[in-house]
């Protein structure tokens, strides 16, 4: 059986990845720190994220070599490519692929800000986009690609003549040497795009006066895009002509990546945010939560913006203060592990102290913030602070999925995690379980969404017929039991 890649291009790190298909194995991986970013001191203070493709781009071509030759002759085996990434965001290139405009993370916050009229960007989108908006299957928000488009258009900033793409697009076509295509995974996330047609929404376009043409090709992911071309053979050390596949969002990436049975699991994710998911072959448009499309077909129904490993970093360096400031204790390494083994120390339910860890609001409610209720005499500690942090993430991704229940009522089977924010924490996947009330399993390989797109890219090369046959490849850690 043949190897495949994938390639994860994520904000802090890239991840590539040779995939045994025989044994769904990861037969090699190497990571790169992604360190593009080119936003000056005072944009960065202005809410810009701003990254250099062309230095980007350099990074992922020099992990991609990292691989190849590690895999010395089993290089020969690779039958294809597919990458993954941020499905918000995104650049402007000419015909030769040259950057027309920084790489707009979709951490871009620009949108946000008052235009002259008085409104935000973001609103005078929103209100020119009227009931088009709602045929994209969530609500815009700053850093969707068609948002930060629109704000290059009314700043005076937009080309004349190019193509807008996400970055593993960009990437695509650099290794290919040119077809320019994104999928419904990775459009989905543009806020201009049909998900019922799996199509550009035209009507949402031209009422924010863009071009039609600054738009690229659809296709599903795992369709050939083309082959390596001969320069980047040079680069990056894989057969020349090596299948390119169109790839996906890394939130899909991470689920196909992830979730062995789509019928019966629902889906946890914990990085520096949060969501859950539940797969479904139908259309639902049900705001607040998110139709996202999956790869070839059906959707996903997601509740985004849920609380994440930032919350907790923000606790942490809550911690971090008090010492400096305090006791003038220096940094430690990290205080998780005491953070921890503290919470573990005190009771479920945390002796009555609730936390609603609602720091920066939520995605439906922005103005939201947190609530500390219940404390007492006996619970005002640090170690039942932190027990009632953990529980509130938790018991947020539980409060999120009733939201998907009420849609898709059907009990799930099984519970699966992904993300940093459980792998690293046991504790929380624990609570994580009990709010469920199922058993929480994870991936036995780590990188899930670089997994994700190598099973996409076995998919396009015909190792297997479609994604749910390629996800019986996925194996689980043992799982984190739920308390009876």
């Amino acid at each position: 059986m043949p190897l495949t890649l994938g390639l994860d291009v994520g904000t802090t790190s890239i991840t590539a990845l040779a995939l045994d298909t025989a044994i769904g194995s990861v037969a090699l991986r190497a990571s790169t720190r992604a360190d593009a970013e080119a936003t000056s001191p005072a944009d960065r203070g202005r809410g810009r994220s701003e990254w250099d493709a062309d230095r980007l781009a350099t990074q992922v071509f020099a992990t991609l070599r990292r691989v190849a030759d590690g895999l010395g002759d089993r290089r020969r085996d690779i039958a294809g490519l597919a990458l993954t990434g941020a499905q918000h965001g995104g650049l402007v290139v000419d015909a030769a692929l040259r950057p027309l405009t920084p790489y707009i993370n979709w951490q871009d916050r620009r949108a946000a800000d008052l235009a002259p009229d008085g409104e935000t960007w973001l609103d005078g989108a929103k209100r020119r986009l009227g009931p088009a908006a709602e045929r994209a299957g969530c609500a815009l928000v700053p850093g969707f690609l068609g948002v930060s488009l629109y704000w290059l258009r009314e700043n005076d900033a937009l080309p004349a003549d190019g193509t807008a793409l996400f970055i593993t697009d960009y990437l695509a076509a650099r290794l290919t040497g040119g077809r320019l295509a994104t999928d419904p995974t990775m459009a989905g996330g543009s806020g201009v795009f049909d998900v019922r047609a799996r199509a550009w929404n035209d009507e949402a376009i031209a009422a924010l006066d863009l071009p039609r043409t600054l738009f690229p090709a659809i296709a599903e992911a795992g369709d050939p895009l083309g082959g390596l071309s001969a320069a980047m053979t040079a680069v990056v050390g894989l057969p020349a002509g090596l299948p390119v596949y169109v790839g996906l969002g890394d939130h899909q990436a991470g689920y196909v990546g992830s979730v062995a049975d789509r019928a019966t699991t629902v889906f946890v994710n914990v990085g520096t945010g949060a969501q859950v998911a539940r797969y479904s072959p139908d259309l639902h448009l049900a705001p607040p939560l998110e139709n996202r499309p999956y790869p070839r077909g059906g959707n996903l129904l997601v509740n985004a913006g849920l609380f994440g490993g930032r919350v907790y970093a923000l606790l942490e360096g809550f911690f971090r203060t008090v010492g400096r400031d305090l006791f003038d204790q220096a940094d430690a390494a990290s205080l998780y592990t005491a953070m921890n083994a503290l919470a573990a120390a005190v009771p479920p339910g945390a002796d009555g102290l609730r936390i609603e860890p609602y720091l920066s609001g939520s995605r439906v409610d922005p103005t939201r913030r947190g609530v500390i209720s219940g404390v007492s005499d006996t619970n005002f500690t640090p170690a039942h602070l932190v027990r009632a942090f953990l529980e509130g993430m938790a018991r947020s991704y539980r409060e999120g999925y009733a939201l998907i229940e009420a849609v898709l009522p059907e009990p799930p089977r099984h519970l699966v995690g992904a993300g940093n924010g459980l792998r690293e924490n046991p504790l929380l996947r624990g609570m994580v379980a009990d709010a469920f009330g199922l058993s929480l399993s994870l991936p036995a390989h780590a990188e899930e969404a670089a997994y994700g797109a190598a099973l996409v890219a076995g998919v396009g090369a015909g190792v297997w017929p479609d994604i749910p046959t390629a996800c019986r490849m996925i194996r689980y850690q043992e799982a984190s039991p739920h308390a009876d």
